[in-house]
């Protein structure tokens, strides 16, 4: 179902954090739960994954994750601060030890000449306090092309906060 390297990645993340008895919450937007759903593909993810959130619309981030309002007014939903402040809202509403969150523009269209398609923001943070934040320009590849390059990367950004905490 998914590309071999996703899928070995996702692997390796739940047997990892499995060892070290940690969880895990994902914050996604353009993803539409694809994170979510590659880790939980895996036998044992259970014990790994606390939850997951998808958060398409503004109102969501701001119901679901506690985004603020002025930094999606003043920065808009395809932002680092964004991104940060859904990592941050994913672990603050689950009891998992590292949350990842991807908010971007999938397309074919909603870009624009300062957030052209195929940028996504990543965010991903850590109960001791450790953030982390990737700006990906995949370009105009296609809807889904963007998509699962954004799994990719955030299950990197997910090894990545673990790694080294």
């Amino acid at each position: 179902m998914w590309p071999a390297d996703i899928e070995e990645k996702a692997q390796s993340i739940i047997a990892d954090l499995t060892a070290r008895g940690q969880r895990l919450a994902t914050a996604e937007s353009c993803t539409g739960g694809l994170i979510a759903a590659v880790l939980t593909e895996i036998a044992g993810s259970s014990a790994v994954m606390d939850r997951g959130f998808v958060t398409y619309s503004n109102e969501a981030k701001i119901d679901m994750l506690g985004v603020k309002a002025a930094t999606l007014a003043a920065r808009g939903a395809v932002s680092r601060k964004t991104a940060l402040e859904m990592a941050q809202g994913a672990l603050s509403h689950s009891k998992a030890d590292f949350a990842v969150a991807v908010t971007g523009i999938a397309g074919p269209g909603g870009g624009s000449a300062e957030k052209p398609v195929g940028l996504v923001h990543l965010a991903a943070a850590g109960r001791q306090g450790r953030m982390r934040h990737r700006e990906m320009h995949y370009g105009d590849i296609g809807r889904n092309a963007v998509r699962l390059a954004t799994v990719m990367t955030a299950l990197e950004l997910i090894e990545e906060i673990y790694q080294r905490q």
